[in-house]
């Protein structure tokens, strides 16, 4: 019997109108456990190598772990994939929400979406019972109404993703949302959902998930959740969240500021999570969740009064980092995105590299630095794709670079075409190399190495220890947290320990599992994740090579004039000498393409044979 696992997901094909269920097998459970693990395999396996991310032929997969949905600390978490439109690489994000715990007690571990339909449509679950429905009625609603429409129509016990208008309009960076200001698949989620005509899927379950030992998987959950509000950082995390750590980054001048030309922002005062405290109208969490980071704000602008989940990525992202010290105005920007659904950190991006643009001369908008109503315009321009700008920046902001030209690409701050999320690398080697080798393009999830990085590590070293530190932390955050699946925040933020998911995992799977059974599953999907990466940039024409694992040319090029740290720029050949000791713990090449004897150590005999022939 299978414990754990439902060892089911939905086939869904929206061209043919066909539903079926497919089994899982242990085998594959056990090597690839779930989440990330699971969709990096079904797109290898499934996807013809240059496959259009916008096209029919593409695949949407939403994939919960054994751990999902389970009574245990922040358990309710679900990864989405898709060969990614932003980047052409493999894409994902997760995303905590209802949806994921309803799904996984419908009795399925995921949900695997192909084809196009004809007219907008959403699917239904409601445990056994799976339907393909008109959505025609919700298509041009925002995400917010969408959410209201369907709660009213299937009631407030469904779980409920969708997508807002920036999906619909195949905005590259456009995200799945739920529950009003959650979102997840930065490289374009959203984007690969409305290529396909789908606006939501709504889901409710109560079958009971069969575990291995379900009294010591209580017991040990009920310990987890007092472990964690005993937690000396509990009390602090509980009032500010993740944007209790703004003001470190100002300190640390490791805050992204004028699109990361700097890493202090003289205004910052303004933007702080002591502000957040004041203007805070209540919190909300994910399922299963006792140290809830949703901090809900209460705001006032000029266009009204409005109320916005607020954290640290998207504050620095549409605050610091375009010039706004308010954090009314940076709530107003962020409600907007999350309306819209697009990813509030590449919109940050886009509009801090339009500002630059314009600053530089090299557009004829007119966009100052801190100009919180264009900043509104040119999120609503890029979501309608309403002016040639607008549709240039949907497109991303590698392409518009490319587009614009005459040194635009040198301060296009991101890596394989995404956007750098919320922390500056001028005087951070290691954090600089965690975004040139997380495995869907700059984005802190995998290893947020930079606090461990300046308080422990030394912040200026370019050593093997910081890249073993960094591998580690991959290896957890983006391996195990992100295959289980499940929240990586009680281990990262309030010291909840690591070792404690080997006995969850175990009491819910019956799967005994140690630090080398992560380290070996990594070393498996990050493998596997690369070679995707290689397969479809082969494909489409372009050679693989390690100057994609490289951040931009900004943080080796212009040092930073202001704070503690002034004068600080990273060093090419101490970058690079460090991605080679990255490439050669993971068994990867010169060139960061796993090599035959690591593919087949791992294997993954099926992936040598496309990579090396």
């Amino acid at each position: 019997m299978l414990y754990g696992w439902n060892g089911k997901i939905l086939r869904i094909n929206l061209t043919k109108k066909e539903i079926k269920v497919q089994q899982l097998n242990k085998d594959l459970l056990v090597k690839f456990v779930g989440g990330r693990g699971l969709a990096a395999k079904i797109l290898w396996d499934e996807l013809k190598p240059g496959t259009d991310p916008l096209s029919s032929e593409n695949k949407l997969v939403f994939m919960a772990g054994p751990l999902t949905a389970l009574p245990l600390p922040s358990s309710g978490k679900i990864v989405i994939a898709a060969k990614s439109p932003l980047t052409h690489g493999y894409g994902d994000g997760n995303i905590g929400t209802k949806f994921s715990v309803n799904l996984r007690k419908a009795g399925y571990d995921g949900i695997v979406i192909e084809g196009k339909a004809e007219k907008p449509v959403y699917i239904f679950i409601e445990n056994d019972n799976v339907e393909i429905r008109n959505a025609e009625h919700l298509w041009g609603l925002d995400s917010f109404e969408t959410e209201d429409k369907l709660i009213s129509e299937v009631g407030k016990a469904f779980g409920i993703v969708e997508i807002g208008p920036a999906g619909e309009n195949l905005v590259k960076y456009a995200v799945v949302m739920s529950e009003k200001g959650r979102a997840g698949g930065r490289p374009g989620m959203g984007a690969v959902m409305g290529s396909k005509n789908l606006k939501a899927i709504v889901a409710h379950g109560d079958k009971e998930i069969a575990v291995f030992d379900k009294d010591a998987l209580v017991k040990k959950g009920a310990e987890g959740y007092s472990k964690i509000k005993q937690s000396d950082a509990y009390d602090f995390w509980m009032r500010q969240g993740t944007m209790g750590v703004l003001r470190w980054c100002q300190e640390a001048n490791v805050l992204p500021t004028y699109n990361f030309r700097e890493g202090v922002f003289d205004e910052f005062e303004g933007i702080t999570g002591d502000v957040l405290e004041k203007l805070k109208e209540f919190t909300k969490g994910c399922p299963n969740c006792n140290m809830i980071c949703g901090h809900n704000v209460k705001f006032k602008v000029e266009e009204g009064e409005f109320i916005t989940e607020l954290d640290y990525e998207n504050v620095a992202m549409l605050g610091s980092n375009i010039g706004i010290g308010d954090l009314h105005k940076v709530s107003y920007l962020n409600m907007l995105a999350d309306k819209y659904g697009v990813d509030t950190i590449s919109v940050g991006s886009a509009i801090g590299f339009a500002m630059e643009l314009s600053e530089k001369k090299l557009i004829d908008e007119r966009i100052e630095w801190g100009d919180y109503k264009k900043a509104a315009e040119l999120i609503e321009d890029i979501t309608y794709r309403r002016t040639e700008l607008g549709k240039m920046l949907a497109e991303g902001i590698e392409f518009t670079a490319k587009k614009i030209g005459n040194g635009a690409e040198s301060f296009a701050m991101h890596v394989k075409g995404l956007p750098i999320s919320a922390y500056d690398c001028h005087s951070a080697p290691g954090m600089a190399l965690a975004y040139g080798t997380s495995p869907i393009g700059a984005h802190h999830k995998d290893a947020w190495l930079i606090m461990l990085e300046i308080k422990q590590l030394g912040r200026h070293a370019y050593n093997k220890g910081k890249v073993e530190k960094l591998i580690w932390m991959q290896n957890i955050r983006g391996g195990f947290f992100e295959t289980a699946t499940t929240c990586r925040l009680p281990w990262i933020e309030v010291g909840y320990p690591f070792e404690e998911y080997y006995d969850l995992f175990y009491y819910a799977t019956g799967v005994k599992i140690s630090y080398d059974f992560v380290h070996t599953l990594t070393n498996r999907i990050y493998a596997l994740i690369r070679a995707f990466w290689v397969r479809e940039f082969r494909a489409e024409g372009r050679e693989w090579s390690r100057k994609y694992d490289m951040p931009p040319e900004r943080w080796f090029k212009e040092p930073l004039t202001k704070g503690p740290e002034k004068g600080a720029k990273l060093d090419y050949d101490g970058y690079n000498k460090m991605l080679d000791w990255y490439y050669e713990m993971r068994g990867w090449d010169k060139n960061g393409v796993p090599t035959k004897e690591t593919l087949e150590k791992l294997g993954l005999s099926e992936v040598t044979k496309v990579i090396w022939g």
